[in-house]
This record gives C-alpha cells, sequence and structure tokens, in this order.
C-alpha cells in the first residue's frame, strides 16, 4: 500500500487555518488528480480543494465543522494502482505540496503549490489514542461519576466523541465524562448527549439553556480583528455631506431604456462607485496608505475599490481591481459579479486583498448613514445612505427631491480636514449633478 497523507494548504496569503465545511468523497472511493475532495472556509471566504493524487480514499482525518491549521494532513489516500501527480508531500525526507518525484511542480486546479517545506504539528494517530484509552465495558447500571474539576479528567479517563459531538455536549452543558457511550467501542454519539441534555432539563432548566454559543472563527474573526487593529491605529474622522441626487436617479432611469444599459442592473451605488473613482483624481491622498514602517505615505495611481458586503457569513470586502479604468457600464457589471460571489461564499481570497479605498452601502438596509471603520491599509471609506423622497428647498420653493445621505471617515494621519472635505464634496456634487463628471 502506498499511502500518502494530503495536508491543509496554504490557499490565500499567510492564512493559518480553515474550517471543514464538508467533505466530497468518503473512504472506500476512488479519486483522481484534480477531484474536487473537500470544501474549506478560510478567513476570506470558502473554498474547494482538488485531490492532488488519483487513487483510493483511505481515511478523512478531519470532521466538518472543525477548523485545521496549515499543514495538518486532512486525508489518506492510497495510491496503489493509480495515476497519480506524485508529489511527495507527506514523505519521510521531505519534499514541497506538489512536488514529482522527477522534480516537476504539478500544479492544481484552484491553487498553486508552496514553494517551502510545510511545518505541520503532531498528531496523535487515531489508533493509538484507541489503545491508550480502551473502551469501558457497559455494566447493566452504571454509578454516576463524580463531577471532574474544570479542565481534568475523572481518573483519567479521556471521553470517546466525535469533534461535533463534543461541541454538541459543551452547547449543551452535559459532562461527556458523566456519559457512558452506546456507539461502537464506547463511542460517545449525538443521541447519548441528547438523551442526558433532556433528561437534565426535565429537573430543571438553567438560564444557559436558552442561550446559544457559537465559536468566533472564519470570516467573523477574521473581520473582527481587522477592526479593532484599524479602529486603534489609524486616527478615525467621519464627516458628513446630504445630497439631492434626483438627476442622478433621472440619469439612471434614463439609461435603463438605452440599448447599452438595458441588461445591466444599473444601482446608485454604480454611480457612486464611478463618483469615487473620478474625484480620487482630485484628492490622490484619500487613496494613498500610511506605511509605518517604511516612514512614507504610498500614493497609488490606481484604485482598487473595494465593497463591502454583508453574506451569511459575515462581513467580506471583494475588490473591483482598477475600478477607475472602468467605465459605468463595466463597473455595473464588475459590482454585480462580485456580490453574485460573495452572497455564494465564492469569492476567491486573492480578491479579498490589497484595496485602496471602500464603499460600504448601509443604504440596502434603509439606513440613511453611518460611521465606517477603514479597512487596515486604506486611507478612506465612503458610507452611501439609502435615497429617499424628502423635502427640499429648489429655487426658494419647498418640493418633494429624491435625497441621499453621505459619509467618509478618512485617516488622518494621512488626509487633513481641506482633502477629506474636497474629496467628499467632489462626490456628492457628481451624484447631484452627474455632468459635473465631464469637467474632472
Amino acid at each position: 500500500m502506498a499511502l500518502k497523507h494530503f495536508p491543509l494548504p496554504d490557499v490565500g496569503e499567510g492564512l493559518t487555518e480553515a474550517e471543514i465545511l464538508g467533505w466530497r468523497v468518503k473512504p472506500g472511493d476512488t479519486v483522481t488528480v484534480n477531484q474536487v475532495i473537500v470544501e474549506i472556509e478560510t478567513a476570506k471566504a470558502s473554498v474547494e480543494l482538488p485531490c492532488p493524487w488519483a487513487g483510493t480514499v483511505r481515511e478523512l482525518l478531519a470532521e466538518p465543522g472543525q477548523t485545521v491549521q496549515v499543514g495538518t494532513p486532512i486525508i489518506a489516500i492510497d495510491l496503489s494502482g493509480g495515476a497519480a501527480a506524485e508529489p511527495a508531500a507527506e514523505s519521510a525526507g521531505g519534499g514541497r505540496l506538489g512536488e514529482e518525484s522527477n522534480g516537476r511542480i504539478a500544479t492544481l486546479v484552484g491553487y498553486g503549490p508552496r514553494t517551502g517545506s510545510v511545518k505541520r504539528r503532531p498528531r496523535k494517530d487515531r489508533r493509538v489514542a484507541a489503545v491508550a484509552a480502551p473502551a469501558r465495558p457497559e455494566p447493566p447500571a452504571p454509578a454516576p461519576r463524580p463531577a471532574p474539576e474544570p479542565g481534568r479528567s475523572v481518573g483519567g479517563y479521556v471521553p470517546l466523541a466525535k469533534p461535533p459531538v463534543r461541541k454538541l455536549a459543551k452547547d449543551l452543558g452535559v459532562d461527556l465524562h458523566a456519559l457512558s457511550g452506546s456507539g461502537s467501542g464506547g463511542v460517545i454519539t449525538r443521541e447519548d448527549v441528547q438523551s442526558a441534555a433532556s433528561g437534565a432539563q426535565r429537573v430543571e432548566q438553567p438560564a444557559a439553556g436558552r442561550e446559544r454559543r457559537e465559536p468566533i472563527k472564519g470570516v467573523r474573526k477574521a473581520t473582527a480583528r481587522a477592526m479593532v487593529d484599524s479602529a486603534f491605529t489609524a486616527p478615525h474622522v467621519t464627516e458628513f455631506l446630504t445630497v439631492d441626487v434626483t438627476p442622478m436617479m433621472e440619469l439612471r432611469e434614463r439609461l435603463r431604456s438605452h440599448p447599452e444599459f438595458r441588461d445591466v442592473k444599473l444601482t446608485p451605488l454604480a454611480f457612486a462607485a464611478k463618483a469615487v473613482c473620478l474625484a480620487v483624481r482630485r484628492t490622490p491622498d484619500v487613496n494613498a496608505t500610511w506605511d509605518e514602517a517604511a516612514g512614507e505615505i504610498v500614493y497609488k495611481d490606481y484604485v482598487h475599490l473595494g465593497i463591502a458586503a454583508a453574506t451569511p457569513r459575515g462581513l467580506v470586502v471583494p475588490k473591483v481591481r482598477d475600478a477607475d479604468r472602468m467605465s459605468l457600464r463595466e463597473l455595473a457589471e464588475a459590482l454585480e459579479r462580485l456580490a453574485t460571489n460573495a452572497r455564494a461564499g465564492t469569492t476567491p481570497p486573492a480578491d479579498m486583498v490589497n484595496g485602496t479605498i471602500t464603499i460600504t452601502n448601509v443604504g440596502v438596509f434603509g439606513v440613511d448613514t453611518g460611521t465606517p471603520i477603514l479597512n487596515p491599509g486604506e486611507s478612506a471609506i465612503l458610507a452611501l445612505g439609502a435615497v429617499r423622497d424628502m423635502p427640499w428647498v429648489v429655487d426658494g420653493q419647498v418640493v418633494p427631491r429624491k435625497v441621499c445621505q453621505l459619509a467618509l471617515s478618512f485617516d488622518h494621519r494621512v488626509v487633513d480636514g481641506q482633502q477629506g472635505s474636497r474629496f467628499l464634496a467632489d462626490v456628492g456634487a457628481i451624484l447631484a449633478d452627474p455632468a459635473m463628471a465631464i469637467t474632472y
């Protein structure tokens, strides 16, 4: 048997861990090179991993819902009789993920090979663990076990239970040490935990039983870390502007019947994106970066526009690359693609980095405005509020108009009040009168 262990690769830029969302194969299945075998969720997106070898699946080394460190083996594949790409990813003599015996690199669909050796945490063999902690023979009437001290097992006994069962027990407040497993070899099952929880709840329903806890991981964990770093690193200033966007909305209606825009979803966000790209030309400071280590401000002659998007997995900010080179139609199409991928959780990790300025469209939630927090490494973020019918003074008369509020947060180390105010006023002027774009 030629058994190979496939370690979890770094599918992004410096990612250290990922959660196993679901396996596409099971032990005994035959797999081919580049066949998708598992879906994982990193701190930035969900990713489908292809198999580097052809062979037969012998063992799945990680459970769905389990968070695994990069470099940790997640599946064992028997290469006997299979036409494999032959990477020496797990050989005792070292080698690199994706490297063949002849020195050639076999690139897999979805990601490329790492160029350095992979460091792995030692993993206890499951068979050894089974020997070290043999299943107890189930007595006819097991006596209740005393409650263990926090962090200690009873008499050295380690309960046999899979990670999802352990999580369930933790959520329901069930002590695994007090249970006798009904599964094969004394393994504690979900039914064992639920049965124990039901018995406890009949006696007493504590307040914790009406609470729900979820581990902080994936997108939520990365977002929280980034927002805290940003809030306590860059001195934030936020300015607000209320704009009559009636001309913009009228132009939008006219363009909807134009042949070039009939098949495009033209939203206020698309107009705001175009306005931001135009206004950056006059105030490049908002598109710059503070480089603390180098003691420099880096001015960028391109706009990688970030669009904050709410998804079932949390907040993500994919980028529209070189947005300043795009027409209004191209921007509208790019925004629709970003939104579709973000909702599906298929945004490539490479699309989540190296932004220069961001828009957060709080208006889609019916919110007027807010004080957005900068994305780390950027110097400005614009919040686009809801477009509402409101009374407005036009030529001395109060008339109903389409009104929108804008909020601009900026890094005061890079952007002075004058520069931030000018940029916000320019964006507002373009949205209030799209004809102003000709002057930029």
